[in-house]
Order: C-alpha cells, then structure tokens, then sequence
C-alpha cells in the first residue's frame, strides 16, 4: 500500500489537510487512516438507554469522522487569541488570516452565516466593565455556532466530498506505530478493528501526518519517547463542568453566547478559564480508551433545556523532573471515577461550601434539575486536587460579581473535566518535526485546542504538501 501522504486522524486538523490538498487542485494519492466510524454510523446509545453504556471499542462521542469536537457543541471560534498557540508558531497576523480563510471554507459547507458576539457592542462593553472590576480578563471572541446536530451534517458532506474526490479512507483501522528507518518516518503500521484475526497492515508515503485528536495525545506521547520525536512537557486542564439556570446566564448567552473568561485567583494564581458555554446545552459524557469517564458539554441548534453549562479549567504546569502531565490528569480522572462507580460525579456548590458531600434526593428539589440523568450525586473534592479546587471555587466568586447568581448554592459541579493537550511537538512552521518526513498536527500536537484552530492547521498542513 504505497500513498503519497498519509494522515492518521480524522478529526478537524486531518480532514481538512486532505480537503485543503483537493481545492489547491492537488493529484497525490491520500490515505486517511480513522479508528472510528464515518460521520453517519456515529451514534450514542445514550439517547435510548439515558444512561452510559460505555460502548467498545471505543466511545463513538469521541472516536469518528470530524472528531471529539464535533459531537460535543460545534462551536467554531473566530479570533486567533482562542484556540491554543498556533499563533506564537505562525504569527497572529497569519494566524487570523488563515481563521477567516477558513471559516469561508466552513461556510461553502453549510454552516449558519450568524455569528453570535459581535451585535451588542455596549452591552459587551458593560459586562467588560464588570469583568475588570471582578478580577477577570474578557477575551473578545465572535462565536460561529453550528450546533452538534448541524455539525454532523456539515462534516458529513465534508467526508462525501472527499471520498469522491478520490481520497481513500479506512474506517475501523488503528494506527499501532510508524513505520521508522532510522531518522526518517516511512509509513505506518495498522490494524483492522473488524478483522477477527491479528493481521498487520502496512502503508508507506513520503509524508505522514498524525493528527489523532485529544483522544490520541496519551499515544502520541508514548510515541514521542519511543522513536524520539522532539517534544516538551506542556500544559494539562483540570477542571470542573459547571451548571445553572438559564435564567442566570440571560444576559451573557444574549450578548456573547459564549463568555471567554480567564482569571489568576489567589493564592496560587494559575490560570483559570470559562470554555465551552452551551447556552440551553446538556452536560454529556465522554469515555476514553482506558475506561476513563470525563464530563463535557452539547449545544443543539433547536433542541434547547432550562439550564446553560460550561467549563472551569485550571491550568497546571509542571516542571522539572515530573514530565507526566497527562498521566498525572488521568489518574485525577480515575479517582473522580471511582469514587462515582465509574459515573460522572456531580456536587451542589452550596455543600462543597459546607464541608459536605450532595445526596441524589437534594438534587431532585432544586431549581437546577442535571440536564445529565446519570450523574452519580456525591463529592467531587475527595478527588480534586487542592490547589485545583481552591482555585475553581475562587473563580466562581469572582464569576459571581460578573454574573449575579453563579455562585448560588445550588450551582451545580461535574467532574471531571479534563483536557489532554499537554504534549508539545516541536516544530517549525511547516510542521516539520525532528522526524524527516513525519508532521503532527491539531490538539495532540499541543498547539491547538478546538475546532478552528485545529482546522487551520490542516489547512496550512494541505497547503505545504500540495
């Protein structure tokens, strides 16, 4: 099996390399190589079931064509101060060019032409005042929202379109290791997951990329030390999934949709941020490879709830001699597991402030109702660092002086949420790595974090290997 290139990954950053290959009118051969389903055979028993059934192989929320980030709340970010630090590699200048360029791309198929965050300019502007005078920094970000619903509809003409402009996918194949001689990467090595028996499938190409998402950031740091890819220990998110009533958030889910928040509470001040609003959302579950629980968010076009949830991260980064970052945020994952019986945990705000842990009857007499059933109501700090929960809980008082009511005592918290885009790949500005023939690429690189900047990085990816 011999391709010109080969992407490995068929979330945002790989798709849309090979997509970019095609409309700069490229005729090289290209394989793509995803773990999991197409876009149409993605599907969570959950709907039914209303509970988590933790499917296998894998989860289909987080495995699949498009990716993790597609089937959580299909927000495209539109400023190069969101998504990661693609920006200190490539220039903001570029790094917003190519935003705009891409984002046209997104358009051209089908995605709504609103974009929330850019009507209310003295509203914005008041509720900046009121962030500055809490402690927290506004970051001005104009929101393009597909929707979960529309998102899988929009990728899948996407995927269509790439099938029948000649690019080979294989669905069900897992990458096992890259194919090396010496310095210089030759393809990889795969396997079918349909296939009963132990068959190794080989695929050689001059360029290889790998682009295997959040999901993949654990692999792709093994391989790091396997085959010495130059890499730096970087930063790993540990947070919570906060929940309220509509009624709360009215006001910013009008003006912004979604509030980019970034604070440095006392004592520690690490960074701590607001990602992921959903507006009318749904908190959901993801489950990863090694059976690890994590708690995320969904925002549909029509289907709305009573409440809007979003994520509190902490930032943690570690330095000499621990270079486990993301080992270190899966065991916090396990702990928060176990203690759930493999559930999402969830606390009231209230009982976290009163050295208690929340009963499920307390749950059912409070005006925020879970939008997620199957939360198990227990205590979330038994788990969570510290140093991490500290600085959460100071981040929601100053959240409070923002937003009237957040910090009410029955706010509700999931955990945990985590992100596992710690591992940096280092790189050059074609994304070329220390490999010869071998490029990484969106939220496993370490660079990005969501889907637009992790698009415009394939897209700057396709437009290198045209």
């Amino acid at each position: 099996m011999r391709y010109d290139v080969i992407i490995v990954g068929a979330g945002p950053a790989g798709i849309f390399t090979a997509l970019e290959m095609l409309r700069q009118g490229s005729k090289k051969k290209i394989l793509l190589v995803e773990k999991g389903h197409p876009v149409e055979k993605r599907f969570c028993p959950k709907i039914k079931t209303k509970k988590c059934v933790n499917c296998k192989p894998y989860c289909n929320i987080t495995t699949g064509f498009s990716g993790a980030g597609a089937f959580s709340d299909g927000k495209l970010s539109l400023s190069y101060e969101v998504g990661g630090d693609l920006p200190l590699l490539i220039g903001e200048e570029k790094a917003q060019e190519m935003i705009n360029y891409t984002d046209k791309i997104y358009l051209e198929f089908g995605a709504d032409a609103h974009i929330e965050g850019i009507e209310f300019e003295d509203e914005i502007r008041e509720i900046r005042k009121k962030a500055i005078k809490s402690g927290l920094k506004l970051v001005d970000c104009p929101i393009r929202h597909m929707g979960t619903e529309k998102a899988q509809e929009i990728y899948l003409r996407i995927q269509i379109y790439l099938m029948e402009q000649g690019v080979e996918i294989l669905f069900e194949h897992h990458c096992e290791e890259l194919i090396m001689d010496q310095d210089q990467c030759q393809g990889i090595r795969m396997k079918n997951l349909k296939s009963s028996d132990d068959t190794v499938l080989e695929a050689y190409a001059e360029h290889v990329v790998v682009a295997v998402g959040r999901k993949g950031a654990e692999w792709l740091e093994d391989l790091c030390r396997k085959i010495g890819i130059d890499h730096d220990s970087g930063t790993v998110d540990i947070g919570v999934r906060v929940e309220v009533r509509n009624e709360i958030m009215e006001e910013v889910n009008k003006v912004l949709y979604e509030s980019k928040l970034i604070g440095y509470p006392e004592p520690f001040t690490n960074k701590v941020r607001t990602f992921c609003q959903n507006p009318g959302g749904f908190v959901s579950q993801e489950n990863y490879d090694n059976d690890l629980a994590v708690v995320n968010g969904h925002s549909y076009k029509e289907l709305k709830s009573d409440n809007t949830n979003l994520a509190i991260l902490c930032s943690h980064h570690f330095r000499y001699p621990f270079n486990q970052p993301i080992e270190y945020a899966r065991k916090v994952g396990e702990l928060t597991n176990m203690l759930g019986d493999g559930h999402i945990l969830v606390q009231r705000y209230g009982d976290i402030l009163a050295g208690k842990r929340t009963w499920q009857e307390e749950l059912t007499r409070s005006n925020v109702r879970p939008t997620m059933p199957d939360a198990i109501a227990g205590d979330i700090t038994s788990a969570i660092p510290y140093r991490t929960m500290v600085n959460i809980l100071n981040f929601i008082k100053a959240m409070d002086q923002l937003v009237p009511g957040f910090a009410s005592k029955e706010t509700l918290l999931y955990a945990p949420e985590l992100k596992f885009y710690s591992n940096r790949i280092n790189m050059d500005e074609q994304f070329t790595t220390n490999v010869k023939g071998l490029h990484c690429l969106g939220d496993s690189s370490g660079w990005t974090r969501g889907l637009m900047m992790a698009s415009v990085m394939g897209v700057l990816m396709g437009q290198q290997l045209n």
